[in-house]
C-alpha cells in the first residue's frame, strides 16, 4: 500500500506514461510507420458481409473521430490552464510568498472572493467577502475547509505598510491578494501553496455555465430594496426547499447576513462548495466544459509556490483527487466562540482548535459518532499506539534518522523495541526510498496498526514481514526511507461526541395538518414527524412547501428552534438528487433503513427510503441538533393516514 499522491493521482501528464490510475494519458502515441501489404482477392459480398463492413467503418469512424477530439481537448485544456496562471502584478508578488507544494504530501490553498461593483466608481478597492482555506490531503485521502467570517478582527499585515487590527477582508482592500495572503499566513502560521483569486461576476457565470447548481436552502430567504424598505443588503428571493439555483441566486445566497450574521455566511459558502463537489460528481458533461473552463479563465487566477506555474497535470490531479473522495471524508472546520455583529472576535484558543481541526481531520468521526449516537460499543480498529511494539530501522543511511522516527512515535505512546546486545538499528540495506511499515502477519489487528503508523510518516509503504529483516518480538518493523525529513505527521484530534439525551417531544398533531394539506398535491406517500425537537415549531413564514424539484414532486416542512435556527424534512421521489450521493454509511434501525450523511462528527442529515420516495430530515446550518436528537426525529417519521 502507498500512502501517497504520486500513486493515486497525477502522477503523469505526457504521452505514453501512466495517469496514476493505470491508464495512459492524453494526448495518443505517435502512429508508428506502417508496412504496405497486397491483399488478397475478396471473398463474395454477402448481406452479413455488407452489414459487418458498415459497423467496422461506423466503428473506425468513431474512433478516428473520439481520438480527434481527446488529443484537441487535451490542447485546449492545457491552454486554459495557462490563462489561469498568475498574471496580475498582484498575484505575481503574493505568489513569491507561496510554500512550494510536495508530492505526496498535503497541499493548502488560499481562497479570495472579491467584488468590485459598478458603483463603487474606477480606480476604487475591491472588497473581499470571501477568505477561505482548502486542505487535500492524500494521506488520509480528505479534503477540509476553513472560512474565516470577513468582519473578524485580526493584525492586518500589508506589505510596505504598518501592520493593524482591523476586519480581515480589510487586507485585500488594503494591498489586494498579498495583504490577505500575508494576513492569513500571520494568523495561522500554516504553509500556503496556492493562491486562488475568484471574481464574483465569474462566480456567476461558472455557476450558469454549469446548468446551475442543486442546493438545499434551508427556510425562505427574501430581501427586495424599494421606496421605503430599501437596505444595504442585496435581493434575494429565495423559498426553502432543495433546488437549482442560477449563479445570481447562488451569489445572493452565499453572500446573505441580512437576518443572521458571518457565523451562518460561511457555513453557506462551505455548503456551496460542497455541493458544487456533488454536482460536478452527480451530473457533469464534458460538453460544457469549453463553455465552463471559459468562465474560469476570465475571472480565477491562481498562484503557485515555487512560481513555476499551475499545470494542466496538477490540476487533473486535484480533480481526480476530489472526484474519488471516499465517502464522509469532506470536512468543515469551523472557529467556534464568535461574538460580535460588525466587529467579529474569538479567543486565541478557539482559532487554535480550528486549525487543528483543519489541518488533521479525523476521518474516523462519522463511524465513531454513530456508535455513539446508537449505544453501541466501538468497531474494532488498529490497536491503539500504547498496545503497539515498534522496532525502527534506518533505510537511508542517514546517521541517527531512525533513532529521530522512534523518538517521535514513542512520544505519540507506541512501545519502542531496540535491538538487543547493542545492535545497529539498521536495515538489511540502505537504499529505501519511501519508508516502509512491516507488519507481523501471525499477530491481530497488525495490518491495521502498519497502515495507522504509515498515515503518521505521510508518504510510505505497508508490507508483510519479510523473513530477511528481524522483528526481536515487535508487532510492526518501521524502516525510515530517504523521504523521510525529521518530522512526522500531526495526530488527528478525536472528534468523538459525547452521548447525550435525544432532546424531543412526541408531538405529532404539530404537523399533521401542514402534511394533511400537501399530501393531495404528492404522488407519493407523505410521512409526519411524531416527535421534533423540543425547542422547535413550524416556521411561521413557510411551514410547509410543496414544489417541483426539477422533473420530481416534493414538501418541504420547515421547523424553527428556540436559538433561531431553521431545519427541515425534505419528502420527494427523487431517489438519486446529488445530494444523495455522499452518504457516510447505513443502518437498519427496527426494520427500515437510514443513510446517515456526517459533516466530521456532525450528524448534517439522515435519509429513509420507503416506497420509492425519500425522507430527508436535514440539521440546521449550524449542526446544532444533537445526532440522538436526528435520528430520533428520523425513526418517529409515520406515514400519513395511518
Amino acid at each position: 500500500m502507498r500512502t501517497t499522491l504520486k500513486r493515486g493521482i497525477g502522477r503523469s501528464g505526457v504521452s505514453g506514461e501512466a495517469n496514476g490510475n493505470g491508464t495512459p494519458t492524453l494526448p495518443p502515441a505517435v502512429i508508428t510507420p506502417m508496412a504496405r501489404y497486397r491483399q488478397p482477392e475478396p471473398p463474395p459480398r454477402t448481406a452479413l458481409g455488407w452489414a459487418g463492413r458498415i459497423a467496422i467503418w461506423v466503428l473506425a469512424a468513431i474512433l478516428v473521430l473520439s481520438a480527434a477530439l481527446a488529443g484537441g481537448a487535451y490542447l485546449y485544456f492545457n491552454r486554459e490552464v495557462s490563462a489561469v496562471r498568475a498574471h496580475t502584478a498582484d498575484v505575481k508578488i503574493a505568489q513569491k510568498r507561496l510554500s512550494i507544494p510536495l508530492p505526496g504530501q498535503p497541499a493548502i490553498a488560499l481562497i479570495a472572493g472579491y467584488d468590485h461593483r459598478a458603483n463603487d466608481g474606477k480606480g476604487a478597492p475591491s472588497r473581499s467577502d470571501t477568505v477561505m482555506l482548502v486542505r487535500a490531503d492524500p494521506v488520509t485521502k480528505s479534503i477540509s475547509m476553513l472560512s474565516f467570517p470577513r468582519d473578524m478582527i485580526v493584525n492586518v499585515t500589508c506589505p510596505g505598510k504598518p501592520t493593524f487590527r482591523g476586519k480581515i477582508n480589510a487586507a485585500y482592500n488594503e494591498c489586494g491578494a498579498r495583504g490577505t495572503l500575508e494576513t492569513v499566513k500571520d494568523l495561522t502560521a500554516l504553509p500556503i501553496n496556492y493562491l486562488i483569486t475568484v471574481n464574483f461576476h465569474g462566480f456567476k457565470q461558472i455557476v450558469d455555465r454549469l446548468g446551475g447548481v442543486w442546493l438545499d436552502v434551508d427556510r425562505r430567504y427574501y430581501n427586495h430594496n424599494s421606496g421605503s424598505a430599501a437596505t444595504n443588503y442585496a435581493d434575494i428571493d429565495l423559498h426553502a426547499g432543495y433546488q437549482r439555483l442560477n449563479g445570481s441566486d447562488a451569489l445572493s445566497f452565499v453572500r446573505f447576513r441580512h437576518t443572521d450574521s458571518d457565523f451562518y455566511r460561511v457555513v453557506r459558502q462551505q455548503m456551496f462548495v460542497k455541493a458544487l463537489k456533488e454536482q460536478i460528481q452527480h451530473s457533469f458533461s464534458p460538453f460544457k466544459l469549453p463553455s465552463i473552463v471559459g468562465a474560469i479563465t476570465h475571472n480565477v487566477e491562481v498562484g503557485v509556490g515555487g512560481g513555476d506555474g499551475l499545470t494542466g497535470k496538477t490540476v487533473l490531479g486535484y480533480a481526480l483527487f476530489a472526484y474519488g473522495l471516499p465517502s464522509g471524508h469532506f470536512f468543515q472546520a469551523k472557529i467556534q466562540g464568535l461574538t460580535g455583529y460588525s466587529d467579529v472576535t474569538t479567543s486565541d484558543q478557539n482559532l487554535q482548535d480550528a486549525l487543528r481541526e483543519f489541518t488533521t481531520p479525523d476521518v474516523a468521526a462519522p463511524a465513531k459518532a454513530t456508535d455513539v449516537a446508537l449505544g453501541r460499543r466501538p468497531h474494532a480498529t488498529a490497536p491503539r499506539p500504547q498496545a503497539t511494539t515498534v522496532l525502527v530501522l534506518n533505510g537511508n543511511g542517514v546517521t541517527g534518522s531512525a533513532a529521530n522516527a522512534g523518538f517521535q512515535f514513542a512520544r505519540r505512546g507506541y512501545q519502542i523495541v531496540v535491538p538487543p546486545s547493542g545492535q545497529p538499528a539498521n536495515a538489511p540495506r540502505f537504499d529505501y526510498f519511501h519508508s516502509t511499515v512491516y507488519y507481523d502477519t501471525s499477530r491481530p489487528g497488525a495490518k491495521a496498526a502498519a497502515k495507522a503508523l504509515a498515515n503518521l510518516f505521510g508518504d510510505a509503504d505497508v508490507a508483510a514481514l519479510p523473513a530477511t529483516i528481524p522483528s526481536y518480538g515487535a508487532m510492526l518493523v518501521a524502516v525510515v526511507g530517504q523521504t523521510f525529513h525529521g518530522s512526522i505527521a500531526p495526530a488527528p484530534v478525536d472528534e468523538t461526541p459525547k452521548p447525550e439525551k435525544a432532546n424531543v417531544v412526541y408531538n405529532p398533531a404539530l404537523s399533521a395538518s401542514l402534511v394533511r394539506d400537501a399530501q393531495r398535491k404528492l404522488p407519493f406517500k407523505a410521512m409526519v414527524p411524531a416527535v421534533i425537537d423540543r425547542s422547535s415549531v413550524p416556521d411561521r413564514e413557510e411551514p410547509n412547501r410543496v414544489y417541483w424539484a426539477g422533473k420530481h414532486r416534493a414538501l418541504r416542512l420547515v421547523y424553527r428552534t428556540g436559538g433561531s435556527q431553521y431545519w427541515g424534512i425534505e419528502q420527494t421521489n427523487w431517489s438519486d438528487a446529488p445530494i444523495l450521493a455522499g452518504k457516510s454509511s447505513t443502518h437498519v434501525l427496527k426494520g427500515r433503513p437510514y443513510d446517515l450523511y456526517y459533516s466530521g462528527p456532525h450528524l448534517h442529515m439522515v435519509v429513509l427510503r420507503w416506497n420509492g420516495a425519500s425522507y430527508w430530515v436535514v440539521n440546521t446550518l449550524q449542526d446544532s441538533l444533537s445526532n440522538e436528537t436526528m435520528l430520533a426525529i428520523a425513526k418517529g417519521l409515520r406515514t400519513y393516514g395511518k
